[in-house]
């Protein structure tokens, strides 16, 4: 991760911010003496900041993926210790766990024990799911793209503004690197952050339509989930449950980031304008040089290969290149020069300020002595380089830790070591949708379900994606009938089905060759925004026995009954290479 950031908003404003910090394991009088703190003072922050690192420590999420069995309690363990101690403190903190959840059968257990209690509770506690959202949202970005602020605010029952700050960093995918929740209305943090950032003129903040701002904070939770090793600060993810709980209440519709797409055409077109130009005329140009950093620069980042800040150089030269680039220090040791080049004459093109091009340059200056250094040394690369930058890989024997762990990551998509053992590359069959095991009650429900399935596999996909779609229907219709006896739209069905099935096979992995396909292709099939398509998932993910917060990013159902050919191919081919580290 970098170390640098173009954020000078990044000094917080004054107000005071949620206490979200992840809580250390305390003595049960500790905590009852915090949760009774908040309550004398009337302080919904603290209360609610409390309960959000609580949930944030029990959530599956935060636990390490190659770690068998994670430490501490599941949040219904922790749930339960604080049911069975009746006291007016633990009932508050329940109130505040439960509302902050997002999980209805749990509210709805809280508030039944809670009426049974008769503690009394500060109104605006009881009054919690009655919490609005503010009207507006607001984005602060950065000429040169790194990243971007996303302001939303709730008013409590009573009147009290709550607002949270969401730093989505661009150039590690667009996940959240950092967020935290202040008490303030939301005009005042604005002031406050652009007090904080010193006025700078390359900053803007502008109006955001909340449904957009929820759709961008959503999708760059989950990236930051799945992405390794994992972004912590002091309140992220500890306030990650209050975030998403506020996110919750903003309208539905809206968009995500609109990634600039640049065929090869485009790209092309700027690499023969760059050779032409004064600035290409300074460097010796090696094409297949000037194609990585063209590569680097439209998929990774914010993809926008004419805005290069000094964390996207700092990334491409101390991480990206030693890692991903296979080649000798010859051709390799030029890079810093040609990226020099190609940045003055970007932001030429571009209008970018000098300052700011300057900049970017003394950074390339100041890593180029540690880039010279690291293509002339032994070093890891690709997912050896990552799992080493978590401390799973030592430097004794890489290649038999990391086969072990790639291994039984595969054993977990499979369902075991025999499954692993005895995958095939068979085609899926074309076969019938198994109505046998639902109930005939919710069998309109599931037709017309089934009815768009198919016709998105048919428009979209292949006969491979309607078979395991509809296995994996009939398996939730089998598992949870009352999914198809509550209200809701088909169509959010459908989507999540084909989502599932396609995330388990890397349906929207970018690297994938055919088919391929993006979830905001699948949702607008649907006719949905595109975080609909995963949120929607989990109750059919349950009704399977899969856990959808224990996926790590992942979507391991623990069977090949929904993998494509070209996916259990995949799985082989891996299987066999990890087995060869091995020996």
């Amino acid at each position: 991760m970098s170390k640098r950031s173009r954020r000078p908003r990044s000094a917080r404003p004054k107000q005071r911010a949620a206490k979200t910090r992840r809580p250390q394991r305390r003595q049960e009088p500790d905590l009852l003496e915090q949760i009774a703190t908040t309550l004398d003072d009337d302080d919904p922050l603290g209360l609610l900041g409390l309960a959000s690192a609580l949930l944030a420590a029990v959530d599956p999420r935060s636990h390490n993926p190659f770690q068998k069995t994670p430490d501490g309690p599941t949040r219904d363990e922790f749930v339960e210790s604080f049911l069975a101690v009746p006291l007016p403190e633990t009932s508050a903190l329940l109130a505040a766990v439960a509302g902050v959840s997002g999980d209805d059968l749990l509210r709805r257990r809280v508030a039944r024990e809670i009426a049974n209690r008769a503690h009394p509770l500060p109104g605006w506690l009881v009054g919690l799911p009655h919490a609005a959202a503010a009207s507006e949202a607001v984005q602060v970005t950065h000429v040169l793209g790194d990243a971007d602020d996303v302001l939303v605010a709730a008013t409590l029952p009573g009147g009290r503004a709550l607002t949270a700050v969401v730093l989505i960093e661009h150039n590690l995918g667009s996940i959240v690197k950092d967020a935290f929740v202040l008490d303030e209305p939301l005009d005042d943090v604005v002031d406050a952050v652009r007090a904080a950032s010193g006025n700078d003129p390359d900053m803007r903040a502008r109006p955001l339509a909340p449904a957009d701002a929820k759709v961008r904070i959503i999708e760059a939770v989950e990236r930051g989930a799945m992405t390794l090793p994992p972004v912590e600060t002091d309140t992220w993810p500890a306030c990650r449950p209050l975030v998403e709980w506020m996110v919750a209440l903003l309208p539905d519709g809206g968009t995500g980031y609109d990634r600039p797409e640049w065929d090869d055409d485009a790209v092309a077109d700027l690499a023969q304008r760059f050779r032409a130009s004064p600035f290409g005329a300074e460097v010796e140009v090696a094409g297949d040089l000037l194609s990585s950093l063209l590569w680097f620069g439209t998929d990774y980042g914010p993809g926008d290969p004419m805005r290069w800040s000094a964390v996207a150089a700092e990334i491409l030269l101390l991480d990206w290149i030693p890692r991903k680039i296979m080649a000798d220090v010859e051709y390799l040791k030029s890079a810093p020069d040609l990226l020099r080049a190609f940045i003055r004459f970007c932001h030429h093109e571009r209008g970018i300020r000098s300052g700011l091009t300057d900049e970017t340059i003394a950074a390339i200056d100041e890593f180029e002595p540690e880039y010279q250094r690291l293509i002339r040394s032994d070093r890891l690369q690709g997912p050896e380089a990552l799992l080493a930058a978590m401390g799973i890989v030592g430097d004794d024997d890489p290649d038999e830790s990391l086969s072990e762990i790639m291994l039984d990551s595969l054993r977990r998509v499979v369902g075991g070591a025999a499954a692993l053992d005895s995958v095939d590359a068979e085609p899926l069959p074309d076969e019938p949708f198994a109505w046998e095991s639902i109930p005939p009650d919710v069998h309109g429900r599931v037709g017309e379900v089934l009815d768009l399935v198919e016709r998105c596999c048919t428009d979209l996909l292949d006969e491979q994606y309607r078979t395991a779609c509809r296995r994996l229907l009939a398996d939730a219709a089998a598992g949870d009938p009352e999914i198809f006896r509550r209200r809701g739209r088909a169509n959010t069905a459908a989507a999540a089905v084909c989502w599932i099935v396609g995330k388990t096979n890397s349906l929207f992995d970018h690297m994938r060759v055919e088919p391929k396909l993006q979830v905001k292709q699948l949702a607008q099939y649907f006719g949905l925004p595109g975080s609909s398509v995963s949120q929607r998932s989990g109750p059919l993910l349950r009704a399977i026995g899969i856990d959808p917060h224990g996926q790590y990013g992942r979507m391991d159902l623990g069977t090949p009954r929904y993998l494509t050919r070209q996916r259990r191919e995949q799985i082989m081919a891996d299987r066999d290479r990890y087995r060869a580290m091995a020996d």
